[in-house]
């Protein structure tokens, strides 16, 4: 999952001062289904100075906390030079309820008096070890971040695990979705699940400057322009044709794409539009039809019919997505438990 795989990344990786060097995605794992990255350093401005944001049941969790979650949300805010003004607020928002969550499922793990074995702690610090292209960087990791004690490196790693452990149990392996409950949410939800009809069409439009003030005059030599450009668009033998006809005549946007609207879905299209599409075959040019003052010459390239789409074509994406919601609503659930019983301090 996302958030899970956010988490790892943040409690692991203390990137901020000496992992400046480290390449700014490169993989570290803590166990099978931990994957994590290197976020990126901060620029200059944003170095943090160890200043408390808050108290989580006492436990002071501070900028550089902070810092880390926000590189984590927004991992390439070094290559544009810090945050997006109009975002920064919300991320570190998103940010400082990360720290929270995070701190809350450790303390919940320590309740538990979860332990973590040799063989995933031994394996998570050598993948840890390993986002290091030298030794020298490590140890420049371990002077800046650790005060030059690994011991640190392995309690951050240990805590990592210890959090993983409590949201697999609470989260992670509540939130399967059998094939069963897939089929009944596809059954249950038909109309996601069928394609309308739809039309790849062409178009030559001849537009009126304000629509809303056209008087009997404008609007005869706008049906004269149509006129003129149908005995043209009907001349055409080949998309290619229509579309450079389209170019050079069209009012409307399209004109650009050799007046390609692509797919447009049948209830999208004005009744006047629908009504000439289907009587013609793909591969001819209409008539010229008017929609208000407008007039319109339409190429049809395609027709589509509607159709539901089969289980089978959706079976697994749609598995994917119900545990993917089902997840994020068990971790909701699960922070919304932890925040009831602690107190929380905004520094």
């Amino acid at each position: 999952m996302r958030y899970k795989r956010l988490i790892s990344v943040w409690l692991v990786v203390a990137a901020i001062g000496a992992a400046a060097q480290v390449a700014s995605h490169a993989p570290v794992t803590l166990g099978e289904s931990t994957p994590a990255r290197v976020s990126p350093p901060p620029s200059a401005p944003a170095r943090p100075t160890d200043k408390p944001v808050v108290r989580v049941n006492g436990v002071v969790l501070t900028d550089r906390d902070l810092l880390r979650a926000m590189y984590t949300i927004f991992p390439y805010a070094r290559e544009h030079n810090g945050f997006p003004k109009a975002e920064e607020a919300s991320i570190r928002q998103g940010a400082l309820e990360m720290i929270i969550f995070e701190e809350l499922v450790y303390q919940d793990a320590v309740r538990r008096k979860i332990s973590i074995s040799p063989e995933p702690m031994k394996k998570a610090e050598h993948d840890f070890r390993s986002q290091f292209a030298t030794p020298d960087q490590y140890k420049e990791f371990l002077d800046v971040e650790m005060q030059g004690n690994p011991e640190l490196v392995r309690e951050k790693i240990r805590r990592s695990l210890m959090i993983e452990q409590v949201l697999q149990t609470e989260v992670g392996n509540r939130s399967a979705v059998s094939l069963a409950e897939a089929k009944a949410y596809y059954d249950t939800h038909a109309a996601r699940f069928q394609v309308p009809a739809s039309f790849n069409i062409q178009t030559i439009s001849i537009l009126p400057k304000d629509p809303g003030k056209v008087n009997p005059d404008q609007q005869q030599a706008l049906r004269k322009r149509a006129e003129e450009a149908l005995v043209q668009a009907q001349a055409t033998k080949t998309y290619q044709d229509f579309g450079l006809l389209a170019e050079k005549l069209s009012d409307d946007d399209y004109r650009v794409n050799m007046g390609d609207h692509k797919v447009v879905k049948r209830d999208e299209l004005p009744p006047e539009v629908i009504q000439v599409l289907e009587t013609m075959k793909p591969g001819t040019v209409s008539g010229l039809i008017q929609v208000q003052p407008a007039y319109t010459i339409i190429r049809l390239n395609a027709r589509n019919q509607g159709r539901k789409i089969s289980f089978d074509e959706v079976q697994d994406s749609l598995q994917q997505e119900l545990q993917k919601e089902k997840y994020e609503r068990l971790r909701s659930g699960l922070a919304q438990q932890l925040r009831a019983k602690a107190k929380i301090e905004i520094v």
